[in-house]
């Protein structure tokens, strides 16, 4: 995170163009971290580029939109083909989804990353979803999750000061958090395996 943080504000004016075609590239199923991007984008609106706030938010915006059409346009292309893959439960599990929950699956798989997201707009390409459907359901979440990753980023960035002094004692309870719900879970499971 930090070295692509690092190149993208030495580029300067060109950061929103890289930052809207790594974003575009993630359509393609490519490992590149939209989330990162989308983070990156607003981290550096508020702190390295404040001039060009407008112009990351428009690139992290119309860049993951534009790339939840090409995943779409894939998914319709290649069609039947996505669900002979490797995985065809997981392709048809989600199809099911989209019978049963409609469009507040796109809304639902918006949030959810490392590949799952693309799947999710392949196989309402792949189920033929009306494409006018698409572009609504998938624009307004988009639109929600890109401002709120952005404004989240662009906070942290203008409060950075306070963040960075208080980021020990949050990084304390998160590991006391962890360590009180490992335990829980351990002690759960052990009272369940005793009593059968």
């Amino acid at each position: 995170m930090e070295s692509l943080f690092t190149w993208l504000s030495e580029v300067g004016p060109y950061a929103p163009l890289i930052i809207f075609a790594l974003l575009v590239v993630t359509g393609f199923s490519l490992p590149v971290s939209e989330d990162l991007l989308l983070l990156a984008s607003g981290a550096l609106a508020s702190t390295i580029l404040p001039e060009y706030t407008v112009e990351l938010f428009c690139a992290a915006f119309f860049g993951s939109f534009i790339s939840d059409c090409i995943a779409y346009g894939l998914g319709r292309m290649v069609g039947d083909k996505i669900y002979q893959m490797k995985a065809p439960e997981k392709m048809l599990r989600l199809a099911s989804f989209y019978k049963k929950y409609g469009v507040l699956t796109l809304f639902v798989g918006r949030l959810i990353p490392f590949g799952i997201r693309n799947g999710i707009f392949m196989t309402a390409g792949a189920a033929k979803m009306q494409f006018y459907k698409f572009l609504l359901a998938d624009g307004i979440a988009c639109l929600g999750f890109s401002a709120l990753l952005f404004y989240l980023a662009y906070s942290c960035g203008k409060n950075y000061e306070s963040i960075s002094d208080s980021i020990n004692l949050v990084g304390l309870f998160v590991l006391v958090s962890i360590a009180l719900g490992a335990l829980f879970y351990f002690w759960a499971k052990r009272k369940k395996v005793l009593a059968s």
